[in-house]
């Protein structure tokens, strides 16, 4: 690093850093390109103990100073288990353990609890190689297992791939692409008749049920409104992972410090809200996370988390990225896309074999991903059926 006049610093937690410092290291220009690698962010996760003691995730962000002044940096978490991860190492670390390895603790360079595409190597382009080998360092003199830098971006993805033996990983979610829709009508008449038809009976069966759906967003935010949101996180939490990743002061943080990061769609019956879901709003694209519901409501679910993030998406010439999982996308418009992880282990011949079978899970994926574009709900040719 003394060549570059470059001294690179693991940091106790993302409040030793100044706001300033770390979110000038990001894109420039406002709303942020990644909301989830926002100083705000991150501090709120900290703050609320959703990371840090007792939860597996351990803040240590990696930054790089010259001249005492922060030049580049990465989100860097040191974890003791694969959970809230997104892209699943769960059979590589039993691999490894069952020969004799301890695969934990590792380091992860992520936005915790969150499966959406953003930098990870923060700052100028010029310095990546330097934040990684910064990275790599740290694995190899703590005697750790591995570093993962999870969804980070196709460019950073290129252009660090094979670099000192990092490994390259696809695999894919679906996203709704604007091409630059006036209206939802634009984008239903791209759309198969079939898919046209089925898309305006659930968004009729959604407001049959006679509930106000509610966009909220900014000062339209009041804090009993994350009461709710609350509820239905935890009740879709604990029945998909057990016990939800988040606390309850996470909420009153974002409230506080991100509410113009968000988007809330609430659904209330009588003023009382039923079902919510919240969205974070980036320059580019509109990232929904979290769902919920206190009943079942039929097709309330595609309405508030699909159709009411493309209107907003529509009006704001944004896209949508809908998060992991979840083939019944496809039909409302939603198409397979690549998303990107780089892997480095430190054990060679673990190394050779994790290289051997991410060759051919990408090619898997690629596969995959043509597949399920040939089936999509967009109709063929030039005009409308």
């Amino acid at each position: 690093m003394t060549a570059l006049e470059l001294d690179a610093e693991l940091l106790d937690g993302m409040e030793a850093i100044a706001p300033g410092d770390w979110d000038a290291l990001a894109p420039p220009g406002a709303p942020p390109l990644d909301p989830f690698t926002t100083h705000r962010f991150l501090v709120a996760l900290e703050r609320s103990g959703s990371t840090g003691p007792g939860t597996g995730w351990t803040a240590r962000p990696l930054v790089l100073r010259r001249g005492g002044r922060v030049v580049a940096a990465m989100p860097l978490y040191v974890k003791t288990h694969s959970q809230g991860e997104y892209v699943f190492d769960h059979g590589w670390a039993e691999a490894l353990e069952r020969a004799g390895g301890r695969y934990y603790p590792k380091l992860q360079v992520a936005a915790p609890f969150t499966p959406a595409t953003g930098p990870r190597f923060l700052g100028p382009e010029a310095l990546r190689g330097a934040l990684l080998q910064a990275a790599i360092g740290l694995v190899r003199s703590n005697g750790l297992s591995s570093l993962h830098i999870t969804f980070c971006t196709g460019d950073e993805a290129a252009a660090l791939a094979g670099q000192d033996g990092l490994l390259h990983r696809v695999t894919q979610q679906y996203h709704w692409e604007n091409p630059g829709y006036g209206s939802f009508d634009d984008f239903l008449a791209q759309l198969s008749s079939r898919k046209r038809k089925m898309i305006r009976k659930e968004r009729a069966a959604a407001q049959a049920h006679g509930l106000t759906i509610r966009s909220l967003t900014g000062d339209e935010l009041r804090p009993g409104h994350w009461d709710a949101m609350w509820a239905f996180y935890q009740d879709t939490g604990s029945r998909k992972w057990g016990r939800p990743y988040l606390t309850r002061a996470f909420f009153d943080h974002v409230h506080q410090t991100m509410r113009d990061d968000v988007l809330l769609v609430l659904a209330e019956a009588e003023g009382r809200p039923v079902a919510g879901a919240l969205n974070f709003i980036g320059r580019q694209t509109l990232f929904g996370r979290y769902w919920g519901a206190l009943a079942d409501y039929p097709c309330l679910h595609f309405e508030l988390c699909y159709y009411q993030a493309m209107d907003f998406a529509i009006a704001r010439g944004l896209r949508v990225e809908a998060g992991a999982q979840g083939e019944h996308k496809l039909a409302r418009g939603y198409l397979p896309a690549p998303v990107h992880s780089l892997h480095w282990i430190a054990d060679p011949g673990f190394r050779r074999a994790v290289a051997q079978y991410l060759e051919g899970e990408r090619r898997a994926v690629d596969e995959e991903i043509e597949v399920l574009t040939a089936y999509g709900p967009f109709r063929r040719g030039g005009r409308a059926d």
